[in-house]
């Protein structure tokens, strides 16, 4: 009889499973996402570069990335909204066709002023894929390994960024920057083939569900709907909890990081007198780091806490940019980079596992949506105004705002984001639409238990 009680509870039972880091479907997920960015990573660096190299003076090249961010401010919280509804792999094969538009366009751009609408519409890509990534890896990860999560697959996709601005870099000063582009189109082609692929499996995966009890048909994405995920937003930015804080801070870090961070590549060329081979490396460092360092990152955000990696973070950052204004030398900016690989490596997992965790799962695309839409409303004329101080003030003065902004930002998030905890769990409850309150939220605390294109 004993015998029987004692092994009763296996009987009939499954072994529970061990929740994994990464699934075999967020694997598949993120190859494609690798392939199509290192196309994106090659040119990053070189952007400022061609647009220059097309005409325009340090001023225009500022008011470029300026006018140019309003397209992605249109249709971002679209983005992430209709990735609610019709799912992550639609949203993202939907992004990808204005992706390879842009693409053929930056190869036969005549004028920097026609690269205006090449990037305008390449950005939008962006808006669908960039919020759709974030949502679908916090989907499949469970809770408790959620920062690990995001800092693994950080981690692998830093691979791009390794591989991108090198090649980038040694493709245009070997070859020129037209043809630099022709080979990022390629690699997004075959990068957008895939994505196609993965979308129309997913497509009849769902339809093969509806009716059983383990899957439902997605949702249509109407103007109500869109409206009702926007005031439930709108009322955790003003709750004064975790959400309000991570957005105070995170507009004043875009505005700070974005009046001099595009002016970077030029400050490297026009000042220093780098090589594009060797500005094209210095993100590839920046990558290196990143992949080496954001597991840690992740590790410290799930074990204690996501402010205490946000704040050092920061601490990173404006040690960085204190390096940076000093430096002359390549060899000294490597070490700048490194110290910036490590700043994003902690700050990373933190904001992308406390903003899922704040956030009822079916509102996380509108969610970065609406941050990215708000923070890209609050920084736009950023790059023209770092483009005027550099003329008035001088080539470092754009980069002295991060160095200050990051100075503040770490002991402020770190008091208010401790005291945020309760307002947090209230204005979730509030706004679930549903369920436990507070179900949707785990304190920043909790013990034990972030592309582009």
């Amino acid at each position: 009889m004993s015998t029987q009680s004692d092994s009763s509870p296996l009987v009939g039972r499954a072994p529970k499973k061990k929740p994994q880091i990464i699934t075999r479907a967020l694997m598949v997920f993120l190859g494609a996402m690798i392939l199509a960015n290192i196309g994106h990573q090659m040119n990053q660096q070189m952007m400022p570069l061609y647009v220059q190299s097309l005409g325009a003076n340090v001023q225009q090249v500022g008011l470029f990335f300026t006018i140019t961010s309003i397209m992605p401010l249109t249709f971002q919280i679209l983005g992430g909204f209709i990735s609610d509804s019709i799912g992550r792999l639609q949203a993202i094969a939907i992004g990808s066709i204005a992706g390879l538009i842009g693409y053929i366009m930056y190869v036969w751009a005549p004028s920097w002023q026609f690269m205006i609408v090449a990037q305008s519409i390449a950005s939008v890509a962006s808006c669908f894929v960039s919020p759709s990534f974030q949502a679908y890896v916090a989907e499949q990860s469970s809770e408790e390994m959620r920062a690990r999560t995001f800092a693994t697959v950080d981690s692998i996709y830093t691979v791009v960024g390794v591989i991108g601005p090198t090649l980038g870099g040694l493709i245009s000063q070997r070859f020129g920057y037209r043809q630099m582009f022709a080979v990022s189109a390629l690699l997004y082609a075959g990068a957008a083939v895939i994505r196609f692929a993965m979308a129309a499996n997913a497509r009849r995966n769902s339809s093969s569900r509806v009716g059983s009890a383990s899957g439902a048909p997605p949702e249509r994405p109407t103007m109500a709907k869109l409206v009702q995920n926007m005031k439930a937003m709108v009322s955790l930015l003003l709750a004064g909890g975790v959400i309000t804080w991570l957005f105070i801070a995170d507009g004043v870090s875009d505005i700070a990081f974005t009046l001099g961070g595009r002016l970077e590549p030029l400050y490297y060329g026009n000042i220093i007198g780098m090589s594009n081979l060797q500005i094209g490396s210095l993100l590839s460092i920046l990558n290196v780091t990143m992949m080496v360092m954001l597991p840690l990152g992740g590790w410290f955000a799930d074990k204690a806490g996501e402010r205490a990696g946000i704040a050092i973070g920061h601490l990173f950052f404006s040690t960085g940019y204190m390096l940076m204004l000093l430096s002359k030398r390549y060899a000294q900016f490597t070490v700048v980079w490194v110290l910036y690989g490590i700043g994003a490596s902690l700050l990373s997992p933190a904001y992308n596992s406390l903003i899922s965790k704040a956030v009822p799962e079916k509102m996380r695309g509108t969610a970065y949506g609406l941050f990215s839409t708000s923070l890209g409303l609050i920084s736009l004329p950023a790059p023209y105004i770092g483009g005027l101080m550099w003329r008035t003030l001088g080539p470092r003065a754009p980069f002295m705002v991060p160095l200050v902004s990051s100075l503040v930002l770490a002991p402020l998030l770190w008091i208010k984001l401790g005291s945020a905890r309760g307002k947090a769990g209230a204005s979730a409850s509030e706004v679930g639409g549903g369920g436990t309150p507070g179900q949707h939220l785990v304190p920043l605390e909790d013990e034990p238990a972030g592309a582009d294109a």
